[in-house]
């Protein structure tokens, strides 16, 4: 199979250790060698040029030992062609939008990033090895709780791909923070009771409330680990649940009204090629109708036919001030088009 040949850099860095003392012995190290990194971030393909020290003293511990510029970790990790910001996407459209990897991997392909599917398994991966490391510092989330004097608790789970592990985040609605990641096999109320008190031991501060979805396994774990605690089933989950014969009635409205656009098309075809300003503002009418076909809302708060029913209502009203003034007059179906 032909190998695809790696992108050129589009930009160059050159980079200098700031220390020029060795941390170890305080002597001066010297400017030993120089390396080339290529890396491929979000803005483009990278060209690292590094400037190596090492410490010439032969009685230090760190005699020889390379010392490289600080600046490159912020570039990308250690051996790794992939920025910190493709990471930090991947991250993003993984578990902020649910993405599975081969929509990550069209997103970043898309981007014009050079990347293979695998690759972006094995990104995701760092990603969450980063996210562990981040919540793993007790001491700062101790700290923010212990100013709080309490933490109130959401618990989820996120799982973007059918039949893979599920990743649970516990988080304090109070000041926001992630408490807790982890991946799970399954969401017995078992290993959920196990991760959640794991949380409550670790947080050291009264637990006020704690707000999940409906999840029976979820549930129970709450009440096994807080027994007392008020428990409260998500804001969203009851709305959604609410809205839901409001938004397969807005949903049935919608189907509806499209019908009654559906000859745009055939009024586009009417004026193609023509250049005259009357045809001009016939493609600008039915663009202004596609618009308004695609321009979805998202339940349960943005009813989508609510949303088009006011779309064409203004455009058939702007075609009906149009034709007072002389031009052309709208169709019968008031559509407009």
């Amino acid at each position: 199979m032909a190998k695809t040949a790696k992108p050129e850099p589009s930009r160059v860095e050159d980079l200098l250790p700031v220390r020029l003392d060795c941390p170890d012995c305080g002597r001066r190290m010297h400017a030993d060698y120089a390396n080339r990194r290529t890396v491929t971030t979000l803005a483009g393909v990278t060209r690292l040029n590094l400037t190596i020290r090492r410490c010439p003293n032969s009685d230090c511990r760190a005699f020889k030992r390379p010392y490289r510029p600080e600046a490159e970790g912020r570039f990308a990790l250690p051996r790794h062609e992939f920025g910190l910001d493709v990471i930090a996407r991947i991250g993003a459209l993984r578990y902020a939008e649910h993405r599975a990897v081969p929509e990550i991997h069209r997103d970043l392909a898309g981007r014009g990033l050079a990347v293979a599917e695998r690759t972006v398994t094995n990104l995701l991966d760092r990603y969450d090895e980063l996210l562990a490391v981040r919540l793993a510092d007790d001491g700062r989330l101790r700290g923010i709780l212990r100013r709080q004097g309490k933490a109130v608790l959401a618990v989820d789970g996120l799982q973007p791909d059918m039949g893979h592990e599920v990743l649970w985040v516990i988080r304090d609605c109070l000041s926001g923070e992630v408490l807790s990641a982890k991946s799970l096999l399954s969401a017995r109320q078992q290993d959920l009771a196990e991760l959640l008190g794991a949380v409550v031991a670790a947080a050291g501060v009264p637990i006020q409330a704690v707000v999940t979805d409906g999840q029976q396994s979820v549930r129970k774990a709450v009440a096994a680990v807080l027994p007392g605690v008020p428990h409260q089933l998500c804001q969203f989950h009851y709305l959604r649940e609410a809205g839901r014969p409001i938004f397969e009635a807005d949903r049935h409205a919608k189907k509806e009204l499209k019908k009654k656009v559906r000859g745009v098309r055939k009024i586009e075809r009417a004026v193609e090629g023509r250049d005259d300003p009357a045809a001009a503002v016939i493609r600008g009418y039915c663009g202004a109708v596609r618009a308004s076909l695609t321009d979805d809302g998202r339940p349960p708060l943005a009813a989508a036919g609510l949303k088009l029913h006011e779309r064409l209502t203004a455009i058939a009203g702007s075609l009906g001030r149009l034709a007072e003034k002389g031009g052309c007059r709208p169709n019968s179906n008031g559509s407009g088009a």
